[in-house]
């Protein structure tokens, strides 16, 4: 059995069968989601889901790593138990809200810099010390933005874990198929724990990852962009295929920052069911819908990634263009589509 499938059903057991007592301990503590203006769930629903996902990739980076890959995923891990640590701390409500943003995201970003785990966008283009620094600087940006935009995406059940879900799986091929196995074994895990995690949390949710879960999510997401390599593609190839792996997620939040931006709000301050999966809803596709078209989007995003992997320069730009496009014209789209504004200004993401 390859290290990659053995790490994808220890995780998705693991995470699926340790929902159950952590949905326990939720309701003894206390940590639970109550129902609000900006919530979509109508009683209290558990939270600390995140703790059986965490749990499930951590026993299969144990069994399914050998122990060069284990030593190799020491600062991911670290990196990825600080974010689940502030998110589960926000989420009991033992942290102010910007913690996570300004501290807990960068902080971890800059544990992902030592270990050696960098963006290469700007090193094969610009020589010498700039071009780590630029490097350096994107890598900070990176991690914040993609574990922050995956903290806002979960406002629907299913959703993120299930976007997660996708998005991992394409990691896993693209990785692959371009003889990354460390990486590809990582995202299989991710796959796991993610999907085993989804039969508790598909509507009607019967637990919610909480923040906690869902920045360790995002960090994973971040994390495993920035380990992707192509063997064969070009430059252009390599940049685009993980923006295109995270399509869903980077709509979603593109959309949210030019909406509340346009409104005078600030994007990742201003909570509300303004996001893609609430319009789509709303357009008469119901909450389930909505959530399987966000699927589907990255599925179909995650296999433009393959395709993209084996495109020249010239094309791959050409296909980057084309997509940013289709992108901004969707938002537009969108942006028709009803919502609930905010009415006040909100205290936390």
């Amino acid at each position: 059995m390859s290290a990659g499938v053995l790490a994808f059903l220890i995780s998705l057991f693991a995470s699926m069968v340790l929902t159950v007592p952590v949905r326990a301990l939720a309701l003894r503590v206390g940590m639970v989601d109550l129902p609000g203006p900006r919530k979509v769930h109508l009683k209290p629903i558990p939270l600390l889901g995140g703790l059986a996902m965490y749990g499930g990739v951590m026993l299969a980076i144990i069994f399914a790593f050998d122990g060069a890959a284990r030593a190799q995923s020491v600062g991911i891990v670290t990196g990825a138990t600080l974010v689940a640590a502030v998110g589960f701390l926000d989420d009991r409500g033992w942290l102010h809200h910007q913690i996570k943003l300004f501290v807990g995201m960068p902080l971890a970003a800059c544990i992902l810099l030592a270990s050696g785990v960098h963006a290469q966008a700007f090193e094969l283009i610009v020589s010498g010390r700039a071009g780590y620094v630029l490097d350096a600087a994107l890598t900070i940006f990176w991690v914040v933005a993609v574990t922050a935009s995956f903290s806002i995406l979960d406002h629907m059940d299913g959703l993120c874990a299930g976007v997660a879900a996708t998005a991992s799986f394409f990691f896993a091929l693209v990785a692959f198929l371009n003889g990354q196995v460390v990486v590809s074994t990582l995202a299989a895990a991710v796959l796991g724990a993610a999907a085993g995690f989804l039969r508790w949390n598909f509507k009607p949710a019967k637990i919610f990852m909480g923040d906690g879960g869902a920045m360790f999510l995002g960090f994973l997401m971040a994390t495993l962009a920035l380990k992707l390599r192509l063997s064969s593609g070009n430059h252009a190839s390599a940049l685009l295929a993980p923006l295109l792996i995270l399509g869903v997620t980077i709509f979603d939040t593109t959309l949210v920052s030019i909406s509340r931006a346009r409104r005078g709000l600030l994007p990742f301050a201003s909570p509300g069911k303004d996001h893609a999966a609430h319009r789509l809803a709303n357009l008469g596709l119901g909450q389930r819908g909505a959530v399987l078209v966000l699927y589907l989007l990255g599925a179909l995003s995650g296999a433009s990634a393959i395709l993209v992997c084996y495109m020249p320069t010239g094309a791959a730009l050409l296909f980057a263009t084309v997509v940013v496009a289709t992108m901004l014209f969707a938002i537009a789209m969108l942006e028709k589509a009803p919502f609930e504004r905010q009415i006040a200004k909100p205290t936390s993401l």
